[in-house]
């Protein structure tokens, strides 16, 4: 069984002064929820996500070794540095984001066990969004998904000069541990279509630690599945997830929540291999509405959702009874809509999108997105 002492590195190498690595990492949307964590970013419960495509975080890490040496025969192209920090640049979209960094170095401090060499370089971290950053889709799990998996690929780096070859299944192992720490639903952004976060007695190699792709077949009903996300509103939450989280620690509910979630996975599991699309329906809109039916009952309560989110939700319920179209609704923790639907009915719910639910999103805002495969390095 894999521990976190299997993630410290103890390498010692000086071999690599300064190079890049470009990853993107998509977005994730959770159809069995997790909601409530333990220290260290362990989830109360288990969960399962679809990533997403087109959705995602372009992060570009640049690296220069510090040196210690102020002597004038240093390189003037490598940085000279006299204190044991974290040295890092933040850019977004090519401009510097100072509100961005508390996080980056909340990240790094939570890593540094795990990736001891972060202190020996300086990091110019350039990132963007394929989507527009005030959308309201949350991005900090695609963020912090391409920005472990360019750390990785200097770990990589730092131990094939040290004469180690890296395994692949280390390699993805490890960056959705990273990821987990800098934002919990960020370990299932890391690779594959289907991700289970979280210890599942029916789920093989499951773990509260990192994300795994799901390990059984998937039916062709699943394959190529669409997720169009309805931006009702693109302002900031009231509550923030982490605060959230937070209140599951004396949720009267919390202990059958977390039972019914396990429930929901093995059923979900089943449903993914025999591609039965009305228990499929019924176990994602449960799961999203009693999401928000726990920040509803915590103390102190909130509510996320807006009107027109819930006119959406009408609106998709009469639809579906009318045609028989197996179209669903899920909810994140915000007020934005994602449907899922199978690809072969995509020309009959987009045309139903634009005659019916676009009135409800915020300047008539959409995105339209599938299934996708993970994180990619660019070249």
């Amino acid at each position: 069984m894999i521990t976190e002492k299997d993630f410290v590195f103890t390498t010692i190498t000086n071999a690599i002064e300064k190079g890049n690595f470009q990853w993107s990492a998509p977005s994730n949307i959770a159809l069995v929820k997790y909601w409530g964590k333990k220290d260290q970013q362990i989830p109360a419960n288990p969960s399962i996500s679809f990533t997403l495509n087109h959705c995602k975080t372009i992060t570009k890490l640049a690296f220069a070794k510090k040196h210690f040496d102020t002597s004038p025969s240093l390189s003037t192209s490598l940085l000279s540095v006299t204190t044991d920090t974290f040295s890092f640049d933040l850019l977004f979209e090519g401009k510097p984001k100072e509100d961005f960094k508390p996080k980056i170095q909340k990240f790094f401090e939570r890593i540094e066990k795990y990736c001891p060499y972060l202190k020996d370089y300086h990091f110019t971290i350039d990132t963007e969004n394929t989507f527009p950053h005030s959308s309201g889709i949350a991005s900090s799990a695609s963020g912090m998904a391409a920005l472990a998996m360019n750390i990785m690929s200097l770990e990589k780096e730092l131990s094939r000069n040290f004469g180690t070859e890296m395994t692949e299944d280390f390699f993805y192992q490890k960056a959705s541990f990273l990821a987990r720490l800098g934002s919990g639903s960020a370990c299932r952004s890391i690779k594959g279509n289907i991700v289970v976060w979280g210890n599942h007695a029916e789920i093989e190699g499951s773990s509260d630690l990192f994300g795994v792709e799901f390990p059984a077949k998937i039916h062709e009903n699943f394959k190529n599945y669409q997720d169009t996300i309805l931006l009702v509103d693109k302002g900031e939450k009231q509550v923030s997830s982490t605060v959230g989280h937070d209140l599951m620690h004396n949720h009267p509910f919390a202990e059958q929540r977390f039972a019914q979630a396990h429930d929901n996975l093995a059923k979900i599991k089943i449903i993914f291999e025999t591609g039965n699309l009305d228990e499929f329906i019924q176990i994602v809109e449960s799961e999203a509405l009693t999401l928000h039916a726990m920040m509803m009952t915590s103390l102190p309560y909130f509510i996320l959702m807006k009107p027109n989110t819930l006119e959406i939700i009408n609106t998709i319920w009469k639809f579906r009874t009318e045609t028989k179209i197996p179209i669903c609704f899920t909810l994140d923790a915000g007020a934005n809509v994602h449907i899922l639907y199978p690809e072969n009915v995509r020309e009959h719910v987009l045309q139903f999108i634009k005659d019916e639910l676009v009135g409800y999103c915020q300047n008539g805002n959409y995105i339209c997105d599938t299934i996708g495969n993970g994180s990619q390095i660019l070249t």
